[in-house]
């Protein structure tokens, strides 16, 4: 399979991160971790970067990992590509595709939305967990309050700044902990960690919690989204592991 050149940054860092996550071609998630972290760490060794990252871990901890995971009290940055600016005055949201009515809000429409905050956990498909986060933003449950589905909406697919796109079952989507974040721990997201709008889906791998979201499109057929097109599983469940798209059952 062929893959785009890799443009890759990373950043290890309390408190600011994200993590698109590249389709592996014979390399370790290690070795992924390790590219572009010359300024962070002074050593070449990704096993010595992979330790300097991870979190002593209790019993009780343990078992909130998922198979493959390990804890770390670090957010890193893992980007394909540039950060795009936020421009308030031009920028919005839309909802569209298999709905009764088309939707759009501006900046200041969306951040006047009914706001939540929950503690979810967030593990990264390249084997990293930082637990117990506080997101705060719009519930989707408040935001479905205004949508009205048409019948054969079966699927979303999340569309973001720099073309970027994620698909997600419908009973994926309206989970009762997902939600369009624009803080995290008490603090607006950093630019880098998806600032103004994030998507958070904390059952699923970190890549479904698309940074930078501009639309959510419903629809009655699935259409794999960036990463799942290069090679990574189209439902990620981390309690299953399902990382790659070779793990996925022909008849799902």
């Amino acid at each position: 399979m062929n893959r785009p050149r890799r443009k890759v940054i990373i950043r290890v860092a309390s408190g600011a991160g994200r993590c698109k996550c590249e389709n592996l071609d014979g390399e370790s998630h290690s070795q992924r971790l390790l590219d572009g972290l010359d300024d962070a760490f002074p050593t070449n060794d990704a096993s010595l970067i992979i330790e300097a990252m991870k979190k002593a871990v209790s019993p009780e901890l343990a078992q909130r990992l998922p198979p493959g995971q390990f804890l770390t009290d670090k957010f890193p940055v893992l980007s394909y590509g540039p950060t795009p600016r936020f421009d308030p005055a031009n920028w919005d949201f839309r909802v569209l595709g298999a709905v009764e009515k088309e939707l759009r809000f501006d900046y200041q429409q969306f951040r006047a939305l009914p706001q939540s905050s929950q503690v979810a956990d967030f593990h990264c498909v390249t084997t990293w967990s930082h637990l117990d986060n506080r997101w705060e933003g719009v519930k989707i449950d408040d935001l479905m309050k205004l949508v009205r589905l048409k019948p054969e909406a079966r699927f979303v697919i999340v569309h973001c700044d720099g073309d970027y796109t994620t698909n997600l079952s419908l009973g994926d989507f309206l989970d009762d902990d997902v939600m369009l974040a624009h803080r995290r721990d008490g603090r607006d997201l950093e630019p880098d960690h998806g600032f103004p709008l994030r998507l958070v889906v904390p059952k699923l791998y970190g890549w479904k919690s698309a940074k930078w979201v501009r639309a959510l499109e419903f629809t009655p057929d699935d259409r794999r989204g960036f990463w799942e097109v290069r090679g990574y599983h189209n439902h990620a469940d981390p309690w299953r592991e399902e990382r790659y798209s070779f793990q996925e059952d022909p008849e799902e």
